[in-house]
């Protein structure tokens, strides 16, 4: 008989099921395994240990080791991030729940509940440490990258990709981290040079100004509830396509807009101060526009009302809603009053006001994850999205139909702050929106010209550039000196979508970067370096 050898490589015995799971998992796609740590994590179980004490040391190590590398392999965002959330702790208990359940994925958990089930079944016959090493090393061999010359044969390269209409077509290099900080560095100073320049004060006809921005609503959601045609945007004189809301989250996507007469600029700049004549809301001022703000909400969460204020510039009251009955709990457990009521309210007070011109903002959270709606019986239950988005679009269908009736010339606008994230991806859970990618910052937003003297068409007409805030802003200044024009037979309508401002998408939060660069998502991490394409596919 040959003895054993002193030193054999040891068993990885219940870590085979980790690293079988990875491999599992990889080949799915639903990890983003980083080879060289699972390797170098791999060979320190296999190394061979004399004494019991080190055996013993080394598995009480490598649990915690082995917990944060998996979750390092997820496509989720680095852990602080989610804890980074804005007002993550006052979270209701019952919406913590529901944010729990949606990090179950059972296709996942059914493929895991098989591998287990194969490894007892093949651990007597099989050496299930020699399976998990081969795997591995054929994940390793995988993502090595092949010599020049030996690249696969339908690979594009991202210079010669079609130009996006409105983007430059002059060839870029391929993406990588310098090129994508290049463009990044190069788009913010394009940005800065970029301003709405407003007319003076004028004699035309008065009119209002209504800016309706909607919490949590993009056209993947839409199009997850089946609800892409609507009344409301299918009555609107222009809707645009590919506008980028730049952010995913309501505090800086609220500044952003009251900031839209100035270019796009970083995240951290949004809490820098800026003039005057980057404010949309104090241009119309200036115009001779009586500021006014209304909300569905309290206001209080994260500090909306305060940041308003402070970093965009809306000097205005909230409209008092206390008299309005509770239609909804929101996911902080305050109450929120229906839109229908709150808008119904202020266009009765508008019409008993003096104010010959008013710019209204008006915010409502009433799509936001997490909210639930209350019955007959007082009591608040779950709703899903499409019955909430049902009611808020109605309403505020309706709520343009009541202007039209009172006889009021409006210009009202229908912008969404962020979306849902209703589908999620593989970096994201469902309602997850740490991250800005492109499904959530796609938003659908509308432009209705109440009493104006536009001429009626069979639907509207859609701006299909790449679009962004500041386009609204130069909108809202074309139809403002438009409305002055005399005779109102002599205005050029047709003129108003010419041109307009063309803004590439780039979005950004706290901790998180996203570019189109050649039509393709890249994303960057906060405390990360480098860029990565972000994966768009389906959770």
């Amino acid at each position: 008989m040959v003895p054993a050898a002193p030193y054999a490589w040891a068993d990885l015995r219940g870590w085979n099921l980790y690293f079988l799971s990875k491999v599992v998992l990889a080949w799915m796609g639903a990890l983003n395994l980083k080879v060289l740590p699972n390797l170098l994590f791999l060979v320190a179980l296999l190394v061979p240990l004399r004494w019991r004490w080190a055996r013993i040391a080394r598995s009480v190590l490598a649990l915690p080791i082995g917990v944060a590398l998996y979750y390092q392999d997820t496509w989720w965002p680095p852990f602080q991030r989610l804890l980074a959330q804005p007002g993550v702790l006052d979270f209701s208990a019952s919406y913590w729940l529901e944010l729990m359940s949606r990090f179950v994925n059972w296709p996942m958990v059914g493929a895991l509940t098989l591998l287990v089930v194969a490894y007892l079944l093949l651990k007597p016959w099989l050496r299930m440490t020699t399976l998990s090493v081969i795997g591995m090393l054929g994940l390793a061999l995988i993502a090595l990258p092949l010599p020049a010359g030996l690249q696969w044969g339908d690979r594009t390269d991202v210079a010669s990709a079609d130009p996006t209409p409105g983007r430059s077509t002059a060839p870029r290099g391929p993406a990588n981290t310098d090129s994508l900080n290049a463009y990044l560095a190069n788009f913010y100073q394009q940005q800065d040079t970029l301003k709405t320049s407003f007319p003076g004060p004028s004699a035309g006809a008065p009119f209002d100004v209504i800016i309706l921005n909607v919490c949590s609503l993009a056209w993947s959601d839409l199009d997850e509830v089946g609800m892409r045609q609507n009344d409301l945007l299918d009555h609107m004189d222009v809707v645009f396509d590919s506008f980028n809301s730049a952010t995913a989250y309501s505090g800086p996507a609220a500044i952003r807009l009251l900031r839209a007469s100035c270019g796009q600029t970083s995240h951290t700049r949004l809490f820098d101060p800026v003039p005057a004549e980057c404010q949309l809301f104090s241009n119309l001022q200036r115009l001779g526009f009586q500021n006014e703000l209304a909300m569905n909400h309290d206001g209080h969460f994260d500090d909306f009302i305060g940041e308003l204020s402070s970093y965009g510039g809306l000097q205005a009251k909230p409209m008092d809603t206390s008299a309005l009955p509770r239609a909804l709990v929101a996911f902080d457990n305050t109450p929120l009053h229906r839109d229908g009521d709150v808008l119904m309210s202020w266009l009765k007070r508008r019409q008993a006001e003096p104010a010959a011109q008013v710019a209204l903002f008006y915010n409502t959270i009433s799509l936001h994850d997490g909210n639930r709606i209350v019955g007959a019986d007082g009591r608040a239950a779950a709703a899903d999205y499409k019955a909430r988005a049902n009611m808020v679009l109605g309403d505020m269908a309706s709520f343009v139909d009541a202007v039209e009736k009172s006889g009021r010339r409006a210009m009202i606008v229908v912008v969404p702050e962020h979306g849902a994230a209703l589908h999620g991806d593989r970096m994201q859970i469902p309602g997850m929106r740490e991250i800005p990618s492109p499904s959530i910052t796609h938003v659908p937003v509308g432009v209705k010209l109440v009493g104006m003297g536009a001429p009626a068409g069979g639907g509207p007409r859609h701006v299909t550039e790449p679009s962004s805030y500041l386009a609204l802003s130069e909108l809202v200044s074309r139809v403002y000196a438009l409305n002055a024009q005399v005779p109102a037979q002599d205005r050029d309508w047709s003129a108003l979508l010419q041109r307009l401002p063309v803004t590439p998408m780039v979005s950004e939060n706290e901790g998180a970067k996203v570019l189109d660069y050649d039509g393709k998502p890249y994303l960057q991490l906060q405390g990360n370096q480098s860029w990565m394409p972000y994966p768009e596919d389906a959770r």
